[in-house]
């Protein structure tokens, strides 16, 4: 058995996502590559590769990894570009985006021999989050005035266009592309391709995927481009969970069970949207399950269980893919969960390890 705390990535429910970014390729002629910034775990890469067209990524190492190790097309897209990093990025990817018009003045000449982008900012999007919000007063990201596109014209074929945020409205996308299709398509029609980004929960259950194809395909006989999707979250949705063992069980008006993890460390999105882990909900032993850090609100959630809990039971967290790997810490010096695989037979196998000395290297 493997030791606790693990995220556990599981293929069978990892192919799902997988399959239906596949017909939703073959049906819409859009291509899909993998957001890095939310998921890169390489280990499976392998058998992501075969199912869509390659990755997207929000930094140097991001994009070194996605060319390394997912290999296909690769994307690189940087809020700012570095002047020491430029010349390897460029030696690396296969579109370059940057940021603003700005950026692209700047390197727009070392990217000549690759496609070139700009990111577009609509100013909306679906984001319930202001932190997330790519639309927010004064963004940074992203060129919205028609004025300053246009001066870009002559040297990009594309553009990036990143709104949607777990957005499983499919009604509400296809209205923001109308409006996006009014405001910028006599702009839009000039160019190659268009990213549509990610954030379009497509994989979810119970999501029109056969309307969003239609309405691809629809957007991209309009503007005679190449639609890209970046899928992150819809890519690894419900395919991993955080496996976790019990500490201590303390009752001071509420049983709470502290466990070998950390919402700080290990799940940090919890934390920094407020939200709660996906927790058991099965009988009527309730637990608020807590992690061992020396944060207070360090609290994963209320589960409930159909037997008490005891030093040692395991608890599962699901749906703990996204945005966990990529920003796992060492806050309180708390061990890093291993990264373990299970197979399409059914068995398990750790990839990876963390230990002290890399606790110590990550330090100095």
């Amino acid at each position: 058995m493997i030791q606790t705390p693990y995220y556990l990535i599981d293929k069978a429910k990892l192919l799902p996502n997988m399959e239906k970014i596949a017909w939703l390729r073959e049906n819409s002629g859009a291509k899909a590559l993998l957001a890095l910034k939310c998921f890169s775990t390489w280990p499976v890469f392998d058998f992501m590769r075969d199912y869509m067209d390659g990755t997207t990524s929000s930094s140097l190492y991001e994009l070194r990894l996605g060319k390394e190790k997912f290999g296909r097309e690769t994307h690189a897209y940087s809020v700012g570009w570095a002047d020491h990093e430029i010349d390897e990025a460029v030696s690396y990817a296969d579109k370059i985006i940057f940021n603003s018009l700005g950026q692209l003045d700047r390197f727009g000449d070392k990217a000549k021999g690759i496609a070139t982008g700009l990111r577009l900012n609509p100013r909306f999007s679906t984001s319930g989050f202001d932190l997330a919000d790519p639309a927010r007063p004064y963004s940074r990201l992203g060129e919205w005035d028609m004025a300053r596109l246009e001066m870009a014209e002559d040297r990009i074929n594309g553009v990036m266009i990143h709104y949607n945020c777990e957005n499983s409205n499919f009604e509400l996308f296809s209205d923001q592309l109308t409006r996006i299709e009014g405001e910028f398509g006599s702009f839009l029609k000039r160019l190659d391709w268009i990213s549509l980004g990610g954030g379009i929960h497509f994989t979810g259950e119970g999501y029109p995927i056969e309307k969003l194809a239609d309405r691809l395909k629809a957007f991209s006989d309009a503007m005679g481009v190449q639609v890209y999707l970046e899928p992150g979250e819809a890519s690894i949705t419900k395919s991993a969970t955080l496996e976790v063992s019990v500490l201590d069980i303390i009752d001071n008006g509420k049983k709470v069970a502290v466990v070998d993890s950390s919402i700080e460390a290990h799940m940090l999105d919890l934390l920094i949207y407020r939200e709660t882990a996906k927790l058991p909900q099965n009988g009527t032993h309730e637990y608020q399950i807590a992690g061992k850090t020396c944060l207070a609100g360090d609290i994963f959630g209320d589960a409930r269980f159909d037997k008490e809990l005891e030093i040692g039971d395991r608890v599962t967290i699901d749906d703990a893919a996204g945005y966990t790997m990529v920003k796992k810490n060492w806050f309180n010096g708390v061990k890093m969960p291993a990264i373990a695989i299970r197979e399409l037979d059914g068995t398990e196998h750790v990839v990876r390890d963390f230990g002290y000395d890399d606790f110590l290297k990550a330090l100095g």
